[in-house]
């Protein structure tokens, strides 16, 4: 059995307990045997490698990255109990009011914090995949959200645990809170270590782990570290874009995914946790890919109907176009997209209902709404 850290004694709301401070990266002694994972890897980038090649059935990537972003933020949020759903999602951006206003607001602020992360590495000067990044990522996670009052932005400075209602009965207790600082400085460098020796996506599926671990937050750990994966998948070139939502596999086997990460931490199985992860990179990227091919075949018969409609012109066009970022919505905002008069903006949206494109959803002569339900249920299957 590999030993993958050593416990130590702290004391936390008057009890002592056994707090697990991981060694550091990659695993040693022994080290990973690559039989374990070359077949599952090269599986993993084939699936991706294809999954990159049927982005260019749909027009515009913009179209795939809106849906599949939207739904890993949705997904990584039910991880860890939100009930939002994407048409709550949908219709919060079409300015309707939602019930479960609280669950939206996490989700949207996973949103934020996505676009953060890419946003700096995407520019020259911008951060690297860094601790200091990644406190700014979680200081938007958790803006105004029920975490609100978790030190959002900061490393923990109290003692967590996971999995029980006190320190004493916990599942597991991460490193204590001085020992993080050092901790991360150490995955931050394995990170960027130069001439690796591991395959990517290997890399990847470490680090994640190493992440959990380390719990350097007070909350929305399993979130950030879940957005670390996307980040990482990008940055490395693995895909373009963000194209896959892991987090729909890893809620699916929600249990497997806790289980093979506890694993690491109490048998040394880093080989179990990276054959799952593989395996649900693979499974992920290929729901992606047919995910894509569904929704390019949908776009390209709804466009050919409108195309052949009579009554078709500039001003419908422009709407088709733009309904895959907004599959909900009113007439008020197809006129302020469009740039358009009211009664235009009406006539638009009339033709596409006719046609069976668009849905109104109250029933009501004034204040209506409308969906492209069939985009919206493809992206919610």
């Amino acid at each position: 059995m590999r030993s993958t850290g050593a416990y130590t004694t702290t004391t936390t709301l008057g009890e002592a307990v056994q707090a697990f401070v991981p060694r550091r990266l990659p695993p040693a002694e022994p080290s990973l045997a690559p039989e374990a994972f070359v077949a599952r890897n090269r599986a993993a980038e084939l699936a991706l490698a294809r999954l990159t090649g049927v982005s260019g059935l749909v027009p515009s990537v913009d179209w795939l990255l809106y849906g599949a972003i939207r739904r890993e933020a949705l997904l990584t949020s039910q991880i860890e109990g939100t009930q939002a759903t994407l048409t709550d999602l949908f219709d919060q951006e079409a300015g309707v009011v939602v019930a479960n206003t609280d669950d939206v607001v996490e989700v949207t602020n996973y949103l934020r914090a996505f676009r953060l992360v890419r946003d700096n590495l995407r520019k020259p000067r911008g951060l690297p995949i860094s601790a200091r990044l990644l406190c700014d990522a979680h200081r938007l996670l958790l803006d105004g959200a029920r975490g609100a009052g978790k030190q959002p932005g900061e490393l923990r400075s109290s003692q967590n645990w996971g999995g029980g209602t006190r320190p004493g009965n916990a599942v597991f207790v991460p490193p204590p809170p001085d020992r993080v600082p050092t901790l991360l400085a150490e995955l931050e460098r394995f990170v960027h270590r130069k001439a690796p020796t591991l395959p990517p996506l290997v890399r990847v599926a470490l680090i994640h782990a190493q992440f959990e671990t380390i719990h350097p937050f007070l909350d929305g750990n399993g979130r950030i570290g879940r957005l670390l994966i996307a980040a990482l998948m990008e940055d490395w070139k693995l895909l373009p874009e963000p194209l896959m939502y892991l987090s729909g596999t890893l809620k699916r086997h929600q249990d497997e995914y806790y289980r093979r990460l506890s694993a690491v931490r109490t048998r040394g199985d880093w080989e179990g946790w990276i054959a799952f992860f593989l395996e649900s990179v693979e499974t992920a990227a290929t729901e992606a890919e047919r995910g894509i091919v569904a929704i390019a075949t949908l776009i390209a018969g709804d466009r050919r109907r409108l195309l052949a409609a009579p009554r078709a012109g500039a001003t419908s066009l422009r709407l088709f176009e733009s309904l895959p970022m907004m599959p909900r919505f009113t007439i008020e905002q197809v006129r302020e997209k469009l740039d358009t008069s009211v009664p235009t903006a009406t006539a638009a949206v009339k033709l596409l209902e006719e046609l069976g494109v668009v849905t109104e959803l109250t029933g009501q002569k004034k204040n209506r709404r409308f969906s492209y339900r069939a985009y919206v249920d493809l992206l919610s299957g």
